[in-house]
């Protein structure tokens, strides 16, 4: 894979995994349908998807570590009594559903939906259109201090969607959050603190196979490039859209699925 293919795919996991429009779905759409990386073998490019994520998870780790530092201090130590302690176990208790639903349910969807256009279009258009109406018709009064233990098992609940590339992590539950009234940016804060550990697990589970390992040492540059990238890019993409969220809703994202899930369509049937 050349430096140029690197480059483009860690810009697009930097860029979607945190806009609302499925980093998985578009590493899949870049490389299978418009050819960029698609000399990797299967094996290295898993390996590769989850380096990329592992940049974007150290995107999140920096620009929040302050948060994630009070979070577990109070959380530990004052428990759900403080708002920051609350939010700690709140989001332990949100990452139960994807990461049981993960376990269980990852190598069937690898199998029979992963390289399935018509699903991923299908996906790509009804999130985009199911996000702009959450967040049109639901109130925008709660901040994340506000969630209840119920709130943040539904929101966690609606993350096994993006199992299914497509609908994207930070898409579902951005727009379950708006279901329940959650702000804007409040919304989409919870949903990349929330991202945090489901990507920490997948890294984790990835490392433990020693054939990533020999994957990894058969091109560390390639893998040291994609995350660097994905990392940069991931945090540009985090401060920009927090401040472009304060002011706009989600019908840019929208056109965009619909148009992105009109591109897969074509590409798939010609």
């Amino acid at each position: 894979m050349s430096i140029l293919e690197i480059i483009i795919l860690g810009l697009v996991q930097g860029i979607a995994e945190f806009l609302p429009i499925s980093s998985s779905a578009h590493l899949i759409i870049f490389r299978d349908l418009f050819g960029i990386g698609a000399s990797m073998p299967k094996d290295m490019a898993l390996s590769f998807d989850i380096a990329l994520h592992f940049g974007t998870l150290l995107a999140i780790g920096i620009y929040f570590f302050k948060d994630f530092i009070d979070m577990i201090i109070k959380g530990f130590t004052k428990g759900v009594k403080d708002d920051q302690g609350k939010i700690l176990w709140y989001l332990v208790a949100a990452t139960i559903p994807a990461a049981i639903a993960g376990l269980l349910f990852e190598d069937v969807i690898e199998k029979l939906i992963r390289n399935n256009f018509y699903i991923i279009a299908a996906a790509l258009a009804i999130m985009g259109v199911l996000i702009y109406l959450a967040d049109k018709y639901c109130k925008n009064n709660r901040k994340i201090k506000d969630l209840k233990l119920k709130d943040a098992l539904i929101i966690g609940c609606s993350q096994v969607l993006a199992l299914i590339p497509g609908f994207s992590r930070s898409g579902t539950t951005i727009a379950a959050a708006r279901t329940l009234g959650i702000e804007r940016e409040n919304a989409a804060k919870f949903s990349f603190f929330l991202s945090a550990p489901v990507v920490c697990g997948a890294v984790v589970l990835e490392l433990l196979d020693k054939a990533t390992w020999a994957v990894i040492i058969a091109e560390p540059l390639t893998f040291i490039l994609g995350i660097f990238i994905s990392f940069i890019i991931g945090l540009l993409c985090i401060k920009y859209l927090l401040k472009y969220l304060q002011k706009h809703n989600f019908k840019v994202f929208m056109i965009y699925r619909i148009v992105m899930a009109i591109i897969v369509l074509l590409c798939t049937i010609f």
